[in-house]
């Protein structure tokens, strides 16, 4: 699909580039044309002049300086004339008209006219500038209509025009030439690029639309992966979840079958309890993937009460110290908001408190260091749970409450877990209004920090 991608974008530059040319070609022939039209003119101009003359001319009527037969430059006739070319077939009135400067045999103005008339007629956008070269003196003599003085005349300051292709001779005579007419546009490559412009865009345009499918596709794919990869991982956690209490149920009860056992009314209630916790334990993940099924489907409907957050930081603290404290670790718990209460569904509430202590624990690798604290703010309640586990990497805070989501633990595989706990835990706390941030450091720990409104807006 790449390799497609690439191919359609080479072929459109290509086809831009060709059209470019193409297009400078057209413009260039255009301006040939217009120059070569004009000179045609003058010649036929200057034609009528000729053939106006009279044959009466004797050397009597030449200059002093120019002798009967004799000129000061080799001349020939001009071939749109006829003739054989040879100074014979010239009178001396017409030798006389020949050995004009060729300054004096252009009319400016009439000139500027055809020119300015000829570019229009070709359609020729954007300024264009020409100029007259007098091959024998070798200097412009006319620039754009106007006549150049001696210094205006020095080719060095026509540089532009000597560079032009785009010229044509004036009254050439046999290959002789005595000037030439030169023109070319300062602003071509911004008239030709305006002349494909709209073409221009719309490739640009669908490049755009190809490389946006393009890229979003490569997403979808990507995202896909990703979320086929997490569900996979989810599944294989929730299979070991449910396979261990399951397992250790059906151990508990062939316990209680046995004979050793079953005569043993202490030992019959010790695995009916491990029965009892581990079906507890199947509960609560089952309710946890059930929450989460209804955040799917919007049908959380809160059950809004006055809720005392000091007490249930204090009660989750309790219930989270019976799992740290054979593990030599510590709670800690800083009941310090007044006033503590706020209006909030008191079992989610509770269930994320629960949810976020839950963790600290399990990314603790040895003897937690917990601390839970709450206080006032301007916009409610916060409520702090501080860990000194195992933290983690900036990558992971910016996925860690995508669903089924589980932070890497390295070498560690014990630590359990569906990926849908802090999922739940942002839920929850946006549902009420609220919101929560995460700040860690790998190797150093993390806190999550919660912030409840007072009250609801419904």
């Amino acid at each position: 699909m790449a390799l497609a991608l690439l191919g359609v974008i080479f072929l459109q530059i290509n086809l831009i580039r060709t059209g470019m040319e193409v297009n400078e070609q057209r413009y260039d022939e255009a301006l040939q044309d217009a120059l070569n039209k004009v000179a045609r003119e003058l010649e036929i101009r200057e034609l009528a002049k000729f053939n106006a003359l009279t044959n009466g001319y004797s050397s009597r009527d030449l200059p002093s300086s120019i002798g009967g037969g004799e000129l000061s430059r080799p001349l020939q006739r001009p071939g749109l004339l006829g003739g054989t070319g040879s100074l014979a077939d010239l009178t001396p009135a017409q030798i006389l008209f020949y050995a004009t400067d060729l300054d004096e045999r252009i009319d400016r103005e009439s000139m500027d006219k055809e020119l300015r008339t000829e570019f229009a007629n070709a359609d020729l956008k954007g300024d264009i500038e020409y100029g007259v070269y007098d091959a024998k003196k070798e200097e412009f003599i006319i620039r754009n209509g106007r006549r150049l003085s001696e210094m205006g005349s020095d080719t060095a300051r026509h540089i532009d025009l000597l560079r032009s292709s785009n010229r044509v001779p004036l009254y050439d005579v046999d290959g002789e030439t005595p000037g030439y007419l030169m023109a070319y546009s300062p602003r071509k490559d911004s008239v030709i690029l305006n002349t494909i412009l709209n073409n221009l865009l719309a490739s640009l345009l669908f490049i755009a639309i190809i490389l946006g499918c393009f890229v979003y596709t490569i997403y979808v794919i990507l995202f896909q992966k990703k979320l086929s990869e997490m569900k996979t991982d989810f599944i294989n956690n929730m299979t070991h979840e449910f396979k261990t209490p399951i397992a250790t149920i059906s151990l508990a009860t062939d316990s209680i079958n046995s004979p050793k056992v079953s005569g043993d009314p202490e030992k019959v209630r010790r695995f009916a309890r491990i029965i009892k916790q581990e079906n507890k334990r199947m509960n609560d993940q089952v309710e946890k993937v059930l929450q989460m099924a209804k955040l799917d489907k919007n049908k959380l409907n809160l059950n809004l009460t006055e809720v005392d957050v000091n007490d249930l930081v204090i009660e989750a603290g309790e219930y989270i110290r019976l799992q740290v404290e054979p593990r030599e670790g510590s709670v800690v718990v800083l009941a310090d908001a007044d006033p503590s209460t706020i209006q909030a569904d008191e079992t989610h509430i509770a269930s994320l408190i629960n949810n976020l202590l839950d963790n600290a624990n399990k990314y603790s690798p040895e003897a937690p260091e917990i601390i839970v604290s709450t206080r006032n703010v301007a916009s409610g309640i916060e409520i702090t749970i501080q860990d000194h586990g195992l933290g983690m990497s900036r990558e992971a805070r910016k996925n860690i409450f995508d669903r089924f989501y589980r932070v890497h633990t390295g070498d560690r595989h014990d630590v359990k877990g569906f990926g849908l706990g802090l999922s739940y835990v942002k839920t929850i706390t946006e549902v009420h209004g609220g919101s929560i941030q995460v700040k860690s450091e790998l190797g150093k720990g993390s806190s999550f920090i919660v912030t409840l409104p007072y009250t609801q807006n419904l």
